[in-house]
């Protein structure tokens, strides 16, 4: 009895692409091994510090502006109309949270007089036991 070719278990049409992804794992493969090949370069410090001028003269100031105004211009700006109706919406959270505050301020203030008085009959302030 012959044993099943294990190789030839894909259909006919996946073949050509497992060829195709062999070659493509053999270039890789190659491009690898020949920048591993390769001896690491040196770089001096001189070498550095021109490598980074050079970067920052790649990108002056007036191109930077000039980006700046490309990427505004892309951004949607919201009309007048809903500038008005969400600042008139935080004002009125503001107030909300405002009122809420005063009342709870004046609430624990009452208590707390209600308190210091409740237990003092004469006007010194002290409590009587």
């Amino acid at each position: 009895m012959a044993k099943p070719d294990k190789k030839n278990t894909q259909p006919a049409e996946a073949q050509p692409m497992l060829a195709e992804q062999n070659a493509n794992q053999t270039v890789e493969t190659n491009k690898v091994q020949e920048s591993a090949s390769k001896p690491a370069e040196k770089v001096s410090k001189k070498d550095k510090q021109k490598n980074k001028k050079a970067k920052k003269a790649e990108t002056p100031k007036s191109n930077k502006v000039k980006e700046t105004v490309a990427e505004l211009k892309k951004v949607t700006w919201p009309t007048f109309g809903q500038v008005v109706k969400n600042t008139l919406l935080v004002l009125g959270i503001v107030l909300l949270c405002t009122l809420l505050l005063f009342g709870i301020d004046y609430v624990l203030g009452m208590l707390s007089k209600l308190l210091t008085s409740a237990g003092s009959a004469d006007s010194s302030g002290l409590i009587r036991l």
